[in-house]
This record gives C-alpha cells, structure tokens and sequence, in this order.
C-alpha cells in the first residue's frame, strides 16, 4: 500500500492528554520518561491466554506480604509486574523503590542497599539511608538480582530473615518492614548449581514465582501492544491519527521478536518516524534481522543450549536504537567486569577468558575502578 506524505497540518504541538485508546488490562509506568536509569518496557497488556493466565495468578498472590521472584527475558516488562504487585497489595499506598542490581560495583551496592553511616568509607561524609529503609512500610523491587555479588547476598539473607538492616559503618539494627520483589534474566537454579549464587537466598526469594512469557509466546498482545504504542508516540509527536495496514500487521505478528516489548516499542516510535504518511506499512517497520531458532522453557527462561551470540546482538541492537551517551565504554565495562566476577575477580583467567594480556585487564579494571593500583 503505497502512503500519502503527510500534510503540514498534520503535526502540531505534542499532545499530553491520557491516549485515546487503550487495550484492556493495560499496565503502563506512572511516567516512563521519568525513569532513566535503565531502557525498559514501558507497557504491557493482557490480552493472550497467556497474559490472562498470569494476570490471574497476580491477582491470587498480590494480597499477600510473600516475597516474589519475577522470572522472565530482558524486555518482558519485570517492572511493571512488579508495581501491579505492589499497586494490588496493602501495600499501595507505601513506596515502591526500585533498584537495578547490575547498576552499582560490589564496593557500593551493600551502601546503597542497607545504608551508611557518616566515615563508614572515604566520602562518607554523613549518614545515607539505603533502600531498604527509604521502602519501608512499601515495596522493594531488585531487579537483575543474579548479579548481586556473594558476599552482598549473604547480607540480604540475613535482612530477610531477621527483618532488620545494620548500616555500613554501625552496629545498630534498624526494623524494617518491606516485601521483596526480585527479578532475573537468568537461570537462577543454574546459578546456584554453579556456586554463583546462594541456595538459600533462593528459596528464600522463591515464594511466589511469576514467569512472564515472551512477546513471541504470547502472539495475542503484539497488535495491541503496537496500537497503543502508535497511539502514545503519536501524541509526544504532534501527528495526527496513525494506523498499521494489514502487511504491516502480518509482518508484526510473524517477527520473533527477540527484544519483546522493549523491541516493540522501538520498533514503532522508528517506524512513525520515518513513514509519509498515516498508514505504517511492511516497510516502515525496520524489524531485527534475528531470528531466535529457540523456545522458551516453562519459566520463561532461554534454555542452555540457546544461540548466546543472537541474545547478545539483539540486547545490543536494543541499546542502538536508544543511542545513548559513552556506549562503548559502558558495554566495555560490563564485559571485563562480568568476566572478571565469572572468574572470581582472578585477573589471569579472566585475561585468558576475554583473550587479552593480564596487563590490558588490569589497566581497565583500574580504571573502572574495580581494582586498586596497589594490589
């Protein structure tokens, strides 16, 4: 189908009013241009047999005060099951808080979790709650949990059971009162088979499990998820009313979507961007050329012997289309840093994991400041 280009008259200043149509069983952030500190899904909806089956099992677990642990691939929307957890239990009218755990170096992540007291550490120069304290009477939400390092682990354990904070730098205990919801990307039972994450903390956090299907799973959400997304993105721009045209809509429904909704959504601010004219077409949609030759298993989790190269590229493909500041370094980073907590901080079998001189290693972890000069 061949578009129009669309009129001057067709952009106009962004309109902020709610969408004008919504899929039933919408979950949406409160502000997602308010939450920057990581690319996430910023919708989700409830129409597939699947999503219907999860949103009923929400609704039977969310009264109650059971840790959850929320399984599921990157870009599944973890968060927002999280604050429709929160939002349905007695909880909601406490804070919510979230935290990713992937974001901080194990030298801060136990300040930022449990607190500090003023001189606990160089810099410390007053007391600083954690997040545990800053939820209290609310909900915690620890995303990407599988990245906590042991010895911060052993810590939380010990809040969770004696449901009581000890700031870094004191030796008194604080009460507090929160319901843990964590997250993961990953295979924790295959984590605590390889000793890199404790069996306890597990059960401990395995109260409640919700596997969130993948978009490619759930076929019945991707069309109304792309309708809502044309609907809110037009708005931010200006543009008068969009619609997909059945090639596009084929093309939609047959992608495997590798990103899930985060991919989604990209794809559909993309395709307003560029398209003449009112109707998105086949070629307005500029899809992954990826195509995931695997199944998710019953957890929602991308089995062992799954293609880690294509998740790799389509994670970072996700991070093009955001275009954000320092990319490479960022992705740098995360690469000798995650080697180097794989090997268990050794710097000479992560130099020959990564296929790098010790020394290259070594001059990187310096500077990213997860050694010391002096050792």
């Amino acid at each position: 189908m061949t578009s129009t280009l669309r009129p001057l008259s067709a952009f106009s200043a962004p309109d902020l009013s709610p969408p004008s149509w919504e899929p039933p069983g919408l979950l949406t952030l409160p502000d997602p241009r308010k939450h920057t500190t990581s690319i996430r899904a910023t919708a989700q909806v409830f129409e597939d047999p699947q999503s219907l089956a999860l949103l009923q099992r929400i609704r039977m677990v969310a009264p109650s005060d059971a840790n959850v642990l929320i399984i599921g691939e990157t870009g599944t929307g973890k968060e927002l099951i999280a604050r429709h957890v929160h939002d349905l239990s007695r909880r909601k009218d406490g804070p919510f808080v979230a935290v990713n755990c992937g974001a901080f170096s194990e030298n801060l992540v136990e300040s930022e979790l449990f607190g500090h007291e003023k001189g606990a550490f160089t810099g410390a120069f007053g007391a600083k709650p954690g997040w545990f304290e800053a939820a209290h009477g609310g909900t915690l939400f620890l995303d990407e949990i599988g990245d906590l390092p042991l010895s911060i682990q052993v810590k939380l354990l010990r809040v969770l059971q004696e449901r009581e904070v000890v700031r870094l730098g004191s030796r008194k205990s604080i009460p507090i009162n929160v319901r843990l919801v964590a997250a993961t990307n990953v295979r924790l039972q295959d984590a605590v088979a390889a000793g890199h994450f404790r069996e306890d903390l597990y059960y401990r956090l395995h109260v409640v499990h919700l596997a969130l299907p993948t978009l490619r799973d759930r076929p019945g959400d991707i069309l109304p998820l792309a309708r809502y997304f044309i609907d809110e993105y037009r708005r931010r721009l200006g543009y008068g009313a969009s619609q997909l045209d059945p090639g596009a809509e084929r093309k939609l429904r047959e992608h495997a979507w590798p990103g899930n909704i985060r991919e989604l959504e990209n794809v559909i601010h993309h395709a307003l961007l560029i398209c003449p004219g009112e109707v998105l077409t086949a070629h307005d949609l500029h899809l992954s050329p990826l195509a995931l030759k695997r199944t998710a298993s019953e957890d929602g989790v991308l089995p062992d012997d799954a293609l880690p190269l294509q998740a790799l590229e389509a994670a970072l493909r996700s991070l093009f289309e955001e275009e954000p500041d320092g990319l490479f370094d960022k992705i740098e980073e995360a690469v000798m840093r995650t080697a180097f907590d794989f090997c268990h901080r050794n710097q000479v079998q992560a130099a020959k994991l990564l296929g790098i001189s010790r020394n290259v290693l070594r001059s990187r972890l310096i500077k990213r400041r997860e050694i010391s000069a002096l050792r």
